[in-house]
């Protein structure tokens, strides 16, 4: 009886074999857009069983029945080629768990056993299938063989034991939660007592051998999930106080099925924004460099959140820079140049102009201003242009702006003054009378009123007069004498000359300082005064009142 109930179960184990490697064989070749997946690594923490199951059952039934040798029936249970059997296996790590399973193997031209029973599961996880192992122990509802007279009438229930193995196979379905048992052979060991009736009573032992295939549903996962990594980077990484940046977070392993929840925060910024982005104001910031953070969550389990940090520098801003120019540079003595700054802001800051200038004076707010020259000296003019911008940053710049020497005033040209006529006094027509006396009068006076000028007198003679060049001279001569002895003129101060102006009379001319006679008065001689005596008006004046007395007598 135990003999054969063994090459049953041996029987059944190489046709499963052959089964499972076939199936193997074949889901190898099938072309799938996914490799299997690893369950070796990350293995299922529950597996739902649900297929096919034949059952060979081999055993005897002991009974009081005085008919029968020794009271025992053998191998009066036959195969059952259809069943069905589902099973919940629970993991408590990768490799033992505890199995409850359910089988029901139906009579009809046999009888039939349904079992339930719970134990332990072994299993050794390998990339793409699973072999496993178990041991169960539970009940069994066993009907009796199908002899008559001899036969049990109705099921009952017994204990059950069952231990066995089976391989798995990872499909590429359902996100690789479905798997192909290919198959699972076992051995049972069955005892019911199915009571001290006679005939109906007895009994039972029975073994058997059982060869399962089916479907495997996968679920959760022993190894957790990895934990919630975060990574965040601003962008730019460096700005100028008013710049916008923007900070944006990129968060791995979230669990697509639940809700994310983003937060910033940095110290001494404010970051707007609750999303895996945000805004930073950088208007209010001081120079310096700056921490963000940013946080993910999906939970509150370790490895459900994360946090990340980034960095960013606030740059002092650059000073402007200016250029100064003027239009025209040479200018003449009160003329005015246009002045031109070109300032430049490297941030485009606001910028205000101002002027100064060495000399002169300059006006102006804008870019381009006046200088006006007016009172300044020849020479050159300093200009600086000076640019601000709204932080208190300055910068400056020169140009120069040449004024010209004033042009040196004409030379002072000899003036002429008034002329003595000698044309009264047939007899002296040398003598310097009373009329000639205003004129000369009028000489000393512009003599006197510009101390640093000379005198000229120049006299002339008749085309008639004999001897005309003397008379021109003395004529010239006795001039001198009186502006010298009678107005007080210093006589270095006065020349005496004559000329050729063919009338009887002395030209006087007032010659400034830096005049020059001969260029203005041309055709003059200068008179030999050691060799020419002045002739006094008062000598000739008496000399005529005595023949004037002497006429009377």
């Amino acid at each position: 009886m135990h003999s054969s109930s063994l090459h049953s179960l041996g029987r059944i184990l190489l046709v499963g074999g052959i089964v499972g490697l076939s199936a193997s064989s074949l889901i190898g070749q099938t072309p799938s857009s996914k490799p299997a997946a690893p369950s070796g690594p990350n293995p299922s923490r529950i597996d739902i069983f649900a297929g096919y199951s034949y059952l060979a059952p081999h055993g005897t039934v002991t009974t009081n029945n005085t008919n029968v040798p020794g009271g025992v029936f053998s191998d009066r249970y036959a195969s059952i080629n259809a069943g069905a059997i589902g099973s919940v296996a629970y993991y408590f790590n990768k490799y033992v768990g505890g199995q409850i399973e359910y089988a029901n193997h139906p009579d009809g031209n046999n009888d039939g056993a349904q079992t339930a029973q719970g134990g332990i599961i072994f299993r050794y996880p390998v990339t793409g299938m699973t072999p496993f192992i178990h041991a169960l122990a539970g009940g069994v509802r066993l009907g009796g063989p199908n002899a008559e007279p001899y036969a049990a009438h109705g099921y009952t229930w017994g204990p059950a034991l069952t231990v066995g193995g089976g391989l798995d196979y990872d499909l590429p379905f359902f996100n690789h939660h479905l798997g192909l048992r290919l198959f699972q052979a076992d051995y049972e060991y069955f005892h019911v007592n199915y009571g001290p009736q006679p005939y109906t009573g007895g009994r039972a032992n029975v073994e058997s051998a059982r060869l399962s295939t089916g479907l495997v549903y996968h679920m959760g996962s022993i190894v957790p999930p990895p934990p919630v990594q975060y990574s965040c980077a601003v962008n730019p990484t460096t700005v100028f106080p008013g710049d916008p940046v923007t900070v944006t977070g990129t968060a791995t392993n979230l669990n697509p099925k639940k809700p994310a929840t983003y937060s910033w925060s940095g110290q001494g910024v404010t970051v707007k924004g609750d999303s895996n982005s945000g805004t930073i104001d950088t208007s209010s910031l001081q120079p310096g460099s700056y921490t963000v953070t940013g946080h993910v969550t999906e939970g509150a389990k370790p490895g459900q959140s994360a946090d990340c940090t980034s960095n960013f520098t606030v740059k002092q801003f650059e000073p402007p820079t200016v250029s100064c120019s003027a239009s025209p540079t040479d200018l003449k003595p009160g003329d005015s140049a246009t002045i031109t700054a070109t300032g430049v802001s490297p941030q485009n800051r606001p910028l205000t102009y101002s002027y100064s200038a060495s000399a002169g004076s300059v006006s102006g707010t804008g870019n381009s201003a006046t200088l006006t020259t007016t009172g300044a000296p020849s020479g050159s003019i300093t200009v600086t242009c000076n640019v601000s911008d709204d932080k208190g940053q300055t910068a400056s710049s020169t140009t120069t702006v040449n004024v010209q020497a004033p042009p040196p005033p004409p030379a002072p040209k000899v003036q002429t003054l008034c002329s003595i006529n000698f044309e009264r006094d047939k007899r002296r027509p040398t003598r310097v009378d009373n009329e000639a006396k205003a004129c000369l009068d009028d000489v000393a006076l512009n003599a006197q009123r510009q101390s640093d000028a000379s005198v000229v007198v120049v006299g002339n003679s008749g085309p008639s007069e004999k001897n005309g060049s003397k008379l021109a001279a003395q004529r010239a001569v006795n001039a001198k004498e009186y502006l010298v002895k009678e107005k007080g003129i210093d006589p270095s101060r006065i020349t005496a000359r004559t000329g050729n102006q063919g009338s009887k009379e002395v030209q006087d001319y007032l010659v400034p300082s830096g005049a020059n006679f001969d260029n203005d008065v041309q055709g003059t001689t200068a008179v030999d005064e050691a060799a020419m005596k002045a002739q006094p008006r008062k000598a000739a004046h008496h000399h005529k009142h005595k023949k004037s007395a002497a006429a009377k007598k």
